[in-house]
């Protein structure tokens, strides 16, 4: 059995109402930093409040911008390093919070954004990190990673060290109950993919197969009632717990082919990564098939398919559930769909395969005339397995 290192959050804070408990989590603090998207301006205005009476002094910053290019978290180094916070919050979805994890670790000036790129390039952080979700789909509020668009390359960048595991992450599916529709199905698809992908990994493993499996059944049953009735708690809640999962598995094992292919496509064409994921996933899956059969097969009975002696027709089914289930929740089919003209592939070709930190991950080699096929896939809307 392969080796393991699990770096999550000490602290999980996990249910209803548990945004309540994020100032007991600032004792000691005398500066705190909060960034947050700003439909949800108001939770840190409430906390603020709080620290205020307490004699904390407080910033708060809503100048977050989704699938953050390089400017806007240098943009806001420059106030915060001037408040200097002993704490920073962050209160959204995944772009808030990856912002919020790259300017803990670089407010010091000891490294600049370059430096840090990449995998374990981060030196220290020298002050406290609180990560509070809004959305369910990254599951940044308990992983090591943080994600940048480089607008000059048009291809997204990573960072991942055990410096940007927050050091409490709070998750109250009461705050996800204003997400519109269509934010919800993006965000619930992408976690859906972080679970898969985890799943069927080349260096997947029994501890993270265990979370993995789980939060399919969770995001599986629960996506399309939270995006059809966002007032459902019950499945909000289930979308919130199956996202958490999926973050979950990213540290120890990550995600592969799906993110990396994925990539081009906000970075080129600024289409929202959840969506971008959703579409090419069962593309991916089907190229994949004969490299994961059996766990293919289990992914479908996660997702209440029907059973067949026939591993290989579970499998398929469970790939086309995924595809319907997307369609259902009112996310395109193909890349044709979202405006990306088919000339593209050859540049997308050249820029996923550049992310090998993630395509060295997938269950089976992708060569280019692989990754070109898995476009061309996607643009006819042919599942089939390669």
């Amino acid at each position: 059995m392969l080796p393991l290192t699990l770096q999550w959050p000490s602290t999980i804070d996990f249910g209803a109402g548990r945004i309540d408990n994020l100032t007991g989590y600032l004792s000691g603090c005398r500066n705190v930093f909060f960034l947050c998207d700003p439909h949800v301006r108001k939770c840190a205005d409430v906390v603020a409040q709080t620290l205020d009476e307490q004699g904390v002094s407080t910033l708060i910053s809503t100048d977050v911008v989704p699938e953050p290019p390089f400017d806007s978290l240098r943009d806001l180094l420059g106030p915060v390093r001037s408040f200097g916070p002993d704490a920073v919050v962050g209160i959204g979805g995944g772009s808030t919070l990856d912002l919020a994890k790259l300017v803990s670790v670089l407010l010091s000036g000891e490294q600049k954004i370059d430096d840090i790129l990449g995998i374990d390039n981060v030196r220290a952080r020298k002050i406290r990190l609180i990560a509070v979700s809004t959305t369910s789909g990254t599951g940044s509020e308990v992983t090591p990673i943080a994600i940048l668009t480089d607008v000059e390359q048009k291809l997204k960048k990573g960072v991942v060290s055990p410096y940007l595991v927050p050091d409490v992450a709070i998750v109250d599916p009461e705050l996800t109950i204003s997400v519109p529709a269509a934010v919800t199905a993006s965000t619930g698809m992408d976690a859906l993919t972080h679970c898969i992908e985890a799943y069927t990994n080349k260096h997947a493993h029994p501890i993270v197969d265990n979370i993995a499996i789980e939060g399919i059944q969770l995001i599986g049953n629960s996506i399309q009632g939270a995006v059809e009735s966002g007032q459902d708690l019950a499945a909000r809640t289930s979308m919130a717990l199956g996202s958490m999962y999926g973050g979950l598995c990213l540290g120890p094992v990550n995600t592969a082919a799906v993110h990396a292919m994925a990539y081009p496509l906000g970075g080129e064409y600024q289409i929202p990564h959840g969506v971008a994921n959703s579409v090419l996933l069962p593309f991916v899956m089907s190229f994949n098939l004969p490299a994961c059969l059996e766990k293919y097969a289990r992914i479908a009975r996660a997702l209440g398919v029907e059973p067949d002696p026939d591993l290989e027709v579970v499998a398929r089914r469970g790939i086309q559930k995924i595809h319907t289930l997307s369609n259902v929740c009112g996310i395109p089919s193909t890349l044709g769909e979202l405006g990306i003209p088919e000339s593209a592939i050859s540049t997308m070709t050249e820029g996923a395969l550049k992310v090998t930190r993630l395509m060295n991950n997938n269950p089976r080699p992708i060569t280019p005339d692989d990754a070109a096929s898995i476009y061309r896939n996607a643009f006819a809307g042919t599942i089939t397995a390669g």
